[in-house]
């Protein structure tokens, strides 16, 4: 990717967690030399704003974890394949759904370690005890079907260390 690239990051703005994730986001972009549009929606109306009005002036978009685009993973997909704007997100159900790629932590490991909590504070222990955990495992799919409508063909070392390709 050429360092002149500009990427956009779609947060909602009603999310706590939205300026950390801007922050990190935007300090990964300028490490790169990348250029960062920021995109806000909360609502299905402003998530399709958001695709119209992105087409065209990046080259892909970043998708930020939120309940909101989690339950929206199909209509992330088509609006990627729709507005021919390539996207990533954390989950694989995006990828499965028609997005392009997601990078992100195994999100059955990560409920199945909540299980393992939920059982050991069922258990008695008191959870200020227990340690943090974050994920071990992370996954990287791509979905060439969807590359292939794009117009894009991703590196295939990239392919090649990929945990899952759908073709």
């Amino acid at each position: 990717m050429p360092s002149s690239t500009s990427l956009g990051l779609l947060t909602n703005p009603t999310n706590p967690l939205t300026p950390s994730v801007e922050s990190g986001v935007t300090a990964a972009a300028e490490v790169l030399g990348l250029k960062l549009t920021i995109f806000h929606a909360s609502t299905d109306r402003e998530i399709e704003a958001t695709f119209k009005n992105a087409a065209g002036s990046i080259a892909g978009m970043v998708i930020g974890t939120d309940p909101l685009f989690t339950s929206r993973a199909t209509a992330l997909g088509a609006k990627s394949l729709e507005y021919k704007l390539p996207a990533i997100y954390q989950y694989r159900d995006f990828v499965a759904a028609g997005g392009t790629m997601s990078y992100g932590g195994d999100i059955k490991d990560s409920y199945y370690r909540a299980g393992v909590y939920a059982g050991r504070i069922l258990n008695g222990q008191k959870p200020a005890n227990l340690a943090v955990q974050l994920s071990t495992r992370l996954e990287l799919l791509i979905n060439l079907k969807t590359t292939k409508a794009l117009g894009l063909e991703p590196p295939p070392v990239l392919v090649a260390g990929a945990d899952e390709v759908i073709e």
